[in-house]
């Protein structure tokens, strides 16, 4: 963690300050940088550590004495090495992914337990034996090169895979073929969020979406702009591809290229801001097709599902905002969208063709609900869940009965169930076995009342036997139509056999009750957000789950801007606080990388109004001297190419700056590491040991040991 290489850290060291008497903080460099905007001056004393820590040896010597502090504290938390040796008993099982079917084989990614990363296998038949097709965790020393996303071709023969180094959302795309396992020479570079990538029908060749190569030294900052669909024929260089689609008139929109499962429909669906939608399609079967715009809209969602011959199958919110499900006759000169599934009072969180059916998932105040529908519409049952959880959806194709699904819940890690739709049999096909008793939780769900009167569900997740108050962790997220659902963490278990509470408030800002509740949490309507957060803290407290002192709270990326934000404003609500990789500076989140995608929740900088709000919840800016804080540690990661470090960085040196009494305000910067995708295991262990010693202390929780 550039803890050796730099012998001017000595000198960043200062005296203790009057308040944090037992912590030392790095003194940290001001500039004297002021911006003005609409006639509002905004000071910025520390936009260096904006700069990329492969870059500035400035700002890595920063990041080396920032962790030496942390690392030294953490060191003499009592529970740590105790949450450690049992977070490595709990991640010790077996995990298997959604398999995926493909010409009569089965690929499926597995971790025997405590493997760095999770290692791709595939079956010649569904209840086979699985051999190694990818095997990552010998990429690299320190196990932080993964695996990201694979897609087999539709014969099964060749496997197009990504490889992700350091957690970066760079990939490169590499070529396998099945039977002899060989690596082609084929590789395209810089495609980024995940494998946007298809297989043509015949396994010729696959379309994909890249951006161009960057500058030099600004890989991990600059922004992704231009992007453009290419088609790689198989055998070929890279630099051959031919390009398929661009909008150089749009240099932010964004472009995810599919191919229907009949192999007839290239679908190639657009983002852009302002909530803009385009979907383009081309045939095919028809040599030298042109794409042919079908959708053009702005703040209405669109996402194709599949296709039966030249009726194509989609959800949209349009005139839906829990929406519905139409279809698009492509045989017609202009296609009109003919409703097949209306609206229902649940929320559609997706939907699949499996067996000629149409399989839905609705969200039933954020528990799933499975349900069927003949091709035309009809109600044709449900699928029978094994309990209340969590269902992705169905995975299957549309002339075979034969899908798969993954079911979680908060005490039930992820099972990988088989689905039969001519049947309707429900079997499982691959059950974990964790060291843990589920039987011995209790998961209940209340309603609880925000400042507006608003009604917002949250889960809370504890042993049966703790009927006092408790420390609690409460967690949420809050933003893109993201739903927060149950899930199963063996991290979070850890915490729960100690005695701890888990909360989970189902926060305005995502998708659990449709387009509505994610409009009410965007834009200038964020603060509401926040006062969900607030308001499912002081129910916490005033239900007696947990007392004053004993409550932290937990938030990641948008959550991480959540819960600096909530800080801010009452502080004085919680003990402990733990944002990760979050946008603190909300006046320049949208000039790196990805950030430029954030202004349809967020708003855009440049724009007086936006900028007025923006302003007055910015974790960065709103740091209040003079009152005393909740004890933080924030987290990020070096390599982060979403949520750039420089937000954490600068967040943490603002902390460090101000009397806000004599909790500690650290920072642990991973190095290897992004955003959280492709982390190794080994680091993910170590550092919820962390996160939950540091809680554990301020929330006055006695850790002992398990078993």
């Amino acid at each position: 963690m550039y803890r050796h290489a730099f012998a001017a850290i000595a000198c960043l060291m200062t005296s203790t300050t009057a308040l944090a008497q037992t912590i030392a903080y790095p003194q940290t460099r001001t500039v004297d940088q002021v911006d003005e905007q609409f006639g509002v001056k905004v000071a910025d004393p520390y936009r260096w550590l904006e700069n990329d820590v492969r870059n500035d040896p400035q700002v890595a010597a920063w990041v080396a004495a920032e962790n030496k502090v942390t690392d030294a504290y953490l060191a003499t938390l009592p529970g740590r090495d105790i949450f450690k040796s049992r977070l490595t008993k709990l991640f010790d099982y077996e995990r298997v992914g959604v398999p995926q079917r493909e010409g009569g084989r089965y690929f499926y990614s597995r971790n025997s337990g405590l493997q760095n990363q999770s290692v791709l296998y595939v079956r010649d038949s569904v209840n086979g034996q699985g051999r190694v097709l990818i095997d990552p965790n010998g990429w690299s020393k320190d196990g932080a090169t993964a695996l990201a996303e694979w897609s087999p071709s539709k014969d099964g023969k060749r496997l197009l895979y990504s490889i992700q180094d350091g957690g970066s959302d760079w990939r490169k795309l590499r070529v396998l073929d099945v039977d002899s396992g060989k690596v082609l020479d084929d590789q395209i570079d810089w495609v980024k969020y995940g494998l946007s990538a298809s297989w043509v029908k015949d396994g010729s060749g696959f379309y994909y979406a890249r951006f161009p190569t960057p500058e030099k030294g600004q890989e991990f900052q600059s922004q992704n702009l231009n992007a453009k669909v290419y088609f790689h024929k198989l055998g070929t260089p890279q630099t051959a591809d031919q390009l398929i689609y661009e909008r150089p008139d749009q240099p932010r929109y964004t472009f995810y290229p599919g191919i229907t499962d009949d192999g007839r429909w290239l679908v190639i669906s657009t983002s852009g801001p302002g909530d803009h939608t385009e979907i383009a399609v081309l045939d095919l079967t028809r040599p030298n097709d042109k794409p042919r715009t079908i959708v053009n809209t702005d703040n209405v969602d669109w996402s194709t599902i599949g296709s039966k011959d030249s009726t194509l199958f989609l959800t949209t919110t349009q005139d839906a905002p829990r929406l519905r499900v139409v279809t698009l006759d492509m045989a017609a000169v202009n296609p009109v969208p003919k409703e097949i599934v209306p609206q229902e009072k649940a929320v559609l969180n997706g939907a699949s063709l499996v067996g000629g059916r149409i399989m839905a998932a609705y969200l039933v105040d954020a528990k799933t609900e499975v349900k069927r529908f003949t091709l035309d519409g009809k109600p044709d049952g449900a699928i029978e869940l094994p309990g209340i959880g969590t269902v992705g959806g169905v995975g299957g194709e549309l002339d075979n009965n034969e899908g798969f699904f993954a079911f979680s819940s908060f005490a039930t890690p992820t099972t990988i169930y088989r689905y039969d739709a001519a049947t309707r049999a429900v079997t499982p096909w691959a059950t974990p076995k964790v060291a843990f008793d589920p039987t011995q939780y209790d998961v209940r769900q209340r309603f609880y009342t925000s400042k507006d009167g608003t009604k917002v569900p949250m889960f809370i997740v504890k042993r049966k036997d703790v009927t006092k108050p408790a420390p609690t962790l409460l967690y949420a997220y809050g933003g893109f139509n993201v739903p927060i659902l149950p899930g199963f963490s063996a991290g979070r278990v850890a915490w729960l056999e100690q005695g701890g509470v888990l909360a989970v408030a189902n926060i305005r800002g995502g998708s659990e009750y449709g387009k509505e509740w994610h409009d009410g949490g965007k834009l200038l309507n964020k603060q509401n957000v926040f006062d969900d957060f607030i308001a499912a803290g002081e129910d916490l407290i005033a239900q007696g789950v947990t007392g004053k002192g004993q409550l932290a709270i937990q938030g990641g990326s948008n959550g991480g801007l959540l819960v600096g934000a909530v800080v801010n404003q009452r502080p004085d609500l919680f003990a402990a606080a733990l944002p990760a990789v979050g946008v603190m500076d909300m006046l320049r989140f949208d000039r790196f990388t990805a950030g430029r995608y954030w202004v349809d929740d967020y708003g855009v900088p440049a724009k007086e109004a936006d900028f007025r709000n923006l302003l007055t919840y910015s974790p960065y800016h709103n740091v209040k001297a003079g009152v005393t804080y909740p004890a933080i540690l924030a987290t990020t990661a070096d390599t982060d190419d979403r949520v750039v470090p420089g937000h954490t960085f600068k967040y943490t040196a603002m902390l460090q700056s101000k009397d806000i009494g004599p909790k500690p305000h650290l920072v642990r910067i991973e190095t290897r590491a992004g955003h959280g995708s492709g982390k190794p295991t080994d680091k993910v262990i170590e550092e919820t040991a962390d996160l939950w010693a540091f809680i554990a202390k301020w929330t006055g929780m006695t850790v002992k040991p398990i078993g």
